[in-house]
């Protein structure tokens, strides 16, 4: 019976994750219009830092419980599920044009923010002091945010609106984001304890069922964002979570975790390379050519699945 409750509850923390993601989306779009802000700086501000969330959360509790294999490789695992499948995706079914300027600084933060990491967990541990970089890196992307969204805000136009629209799609918004947490917080538990059941590592879980669960607002937003045909809401999105993720999950965890997160060599020997990798293919091509193109989406889903089927093999 409690089996049979584990997939009950996993399966209602998918309807969560999903019908939230949406009504959030919608809510994102508006606002965006609403306040003339571009797409790209609402999807990467307002919804990354909601749908990192899941993440935030899952990993502050991990670390607080002891569980550091499960608290670093859910935020590493996380990156590295974004590009790899969730950012591949939106680039096969929909591959764009970009404007470099909008992309480059991002660009540079989230490489600079995974680099970074492999090198200060090198040692096997991660300090509260070292985490101040990543925190650095963290106020650099909101800044690069607030002041594209200055920029740009200004010359764009803002659409008439009734203080009842106002409040009803903040009301939808904030509803949004309570499915998408709640949702991913039933799958990541019940997930967890349906992979523990069938013997899986902890390590394991956390880099692939609890990193893929958590994961799932992104991927929500992003095939909403193909539906609606709003990619650059759906990259802006993936890019701004993965920055959050690598610079303010892992200086938490530090935080929670009396001043020190222990990291295991697997993390900056194998996950952390991974995780620059797929976000070299992803970006750096994109950069150059300024354009996301398919063949992108294929190596990254190819480099994914070869990382789980080594992980669990």
């Amino acid at each position: 019976m409690e089996n049979i409750w584990m997939y009950v509850l996993f399966a209602l923390g998918i309807v969560f994750v999903v019908k939230g993601g949406d009504i959030f989306v919608d809510a994102a779009v508006w606002i965006a219009d609403a306040l003339g802000v571009p797409k790209f700086i609402v999807g990467a501000t307002i919804v990354s830092l909601a749908t990192t969330l899941p993440e935030l959360l899952v990993s502050a509790f991990a670390a607080a419980e002891g569980k550091v294999d499960m608290a670093a490789g859910n935020a590493i695992g996380s990156v590295t599920a974004n590009v790899g499948l969730i950012m591949a995706i939106s680039i096969l079914f929909m591959p764009m044009a970009i404007e470099r300027k909008k992309f480059n600084v991002k660009t540079v933060l989230l490489l600079l923010a995974v680099a970074s990491i492999g090198f200060l967990t090198s040692n096997g541990s991660l300090s509260l002091w070292e985490s101040f970089l990543l925190f650095v890196i963290f106020g650099v992307f909101i800044y690069e945010n607030i002041k594209s969204a200055k920029g740009e805000g200004e010359s764009a136009e803002k659409a008439e609106v009734t203080t009842r629209e106002k409040i009803k799609n903040v009301l939808f918004l904030l509803l949004g984001t309570a499915g998408i947490v709640a949702g991913s917080q039933l799958m990541v538990d019940n997930g967890s304890a349906i992979a523990a059941s069938l013997g899986v590592p902890e390590n394991i879980i956390a880099l692939t069922a609890i990193a893929i669960g958590t994961s799932l607002p992104e991927l929500v937003t992003t095939i909403s964002a193909i539906v609606k045909k709003e990619p650059s809401l759906s990259i802006g999105n993936i890019i701004g979570a993965n920055i959050i993720d690598m610079t303010m999950i892992l200086p938490v965890c530090a935080f929670v975790s009396g001043g020190t997160l222990p990291v295991a060599a697997q993390t900056y020997q194998l996950d952390v390379p991974v995780c620059f990798a797929v976000c070299a293919v992803a970006l750096i091509p994109a950069l150059i050519s300024k354009r996301f193109r398919r063949w992108q989406g294929a190596v990254l889903l190819a480099i994914y699945g070869g990382y789980l089927v080594y992980m669990m093999f």
